[in-house]
């Protein structure tokens, strides 16, 4: 599903205009954007948590040569899945 694809599924689901639903989808991904960067983590009870994490750095290979190359440490969005969630997809 991309974009638009969810956007009409919003529309469907909520009664909502396309447009509307588009703002809603903006606003949701900007503010879960927003409090990432500022460190905090986003509880939706019964979908999930998102969440940053931070990974070391690291030695890596490059895959053509084989000669080894050094990864620098930097911060990653991670997605665990609620409980909720869990159950409906299994």
């Amino acid at each position: 599903m991309n974009k638009s694809e969810l956007v009409s599924a919003i529309a469907a689901e909520s009664g909502l205009t396309k447009a509307e639903s588009e703002k809603a989808l903006n606003a949701t991904t900007e503010a879960i954007k927003n409090a990432l960067a500022k460190g905090e983590s986003i509880q939706l009870i019964g979908f999930g948590t998102f969440s940053i994490s931070e990974r070391s750095a690291r030695t890596g290979r490059n895959p053509q040569t084989g000669k080894e190359i050094q990864i620098a440490a930097k911060k990653v969005a991670k997605f665990k899945a609620g409980k909720a969630l869990g159950e409906a997809l299994n």
